[in-house]
């Protein structure tokens, strides 16, 4: 059995605008699991449409119970292949993707069609579609819930990546909203107590050699 997603976003941006931030979505902040790109193909049909193929390298950290499946010299980054076709003419952008190792584990492909919204020429529509599948016995359900889980999580990354981009690109300064702020400011503030922690162990780790060395200092006095 496969998983299905279907879903529609919206970028306030023209798709002259979205067009040209696709190709220079990375780095930012919201792709950090993104970790390289090539293209590995390209060229203009007849027709006057771009293909495109791209080899993406990402990283995901797994859950600990699929870890299991995978022995420690096996490398955890996962390879994607992106195909893309652009149609200026009618103003259309369709992307391909789906990774091409750790298949048996699980396989998501991905389908996205950029346009202008018919409701506002000035903005773009993504409607989006994934299919999710493992054939991993006995555990596959699980795999798919999770992968399912995990896409919906990276499309929200992938729309904030995009709006990152766009406000760049058109020379607006990128806003963090109040909860990415306090959000960072908790991690912040659980990195420092961490570091404190880590510190007084070491300083009372010293304290305790210091006092058995003088102990044994005396006894041989």
């Amino acid at each position: 059995m496969v998983k299905y997603f279907l879903g529609q976003s919206v970028l306030r941006s023209s798709w002259d605008q979205v067009f040209a931030a696709f190709w220079q979505r990375y780095p930012n902040p919201y792709s950090k699991h993104v970790l390289t790109e090539d293209i590995v193909h390209r060229e203009v049909t007849p027709d006057q449409k771009l293909l495109s193929r791209r080899l993406l390298t990402k990283t995901n950290r797994m859950p600990r119970w699929a870890e299991r499946f995978f022995p420690a010299n096996v490398a955890h980054s996962v390879y994607i292949l992106e195909d893309s076709i652009v149609d200026p003419q009618n103003q259309t952008m369709t992307t391909f993707t789906w990774n091409i190792n750790h298949a048996r584990l699980m396989v998501v492909e991905e389908r996205c069609v950029y346009c202008v919204n018919p409701e506002n020429s000035g903005w773009t529509e993504i409607r989006r579609e994934a299919w999710v599948s493992s054939s991993l016995f006995g555990v596959s359900r699980a795999v798919q819930e999770f992968g399912l889980a995990r896409f919906k999580s990276n499309v929200t990354k992938t729309i904030k990546g995009f709006e990152y981009i766009l406000a760049k690109l058109q020379g607006e300064a990128p806003s963090k909203t109040l909860v990415e702020t306090a959000k960072e400011a908790t991690e912040k503030a659980k990195e420092t107590a961490l570091a404190a922690t880590e510190k007084a162990k070491d300083l009372a780790s010293k304290a305790a050699t210091k006092k058995q060395q003088q102990q044994q200092q005396h006894y041989v006095e």
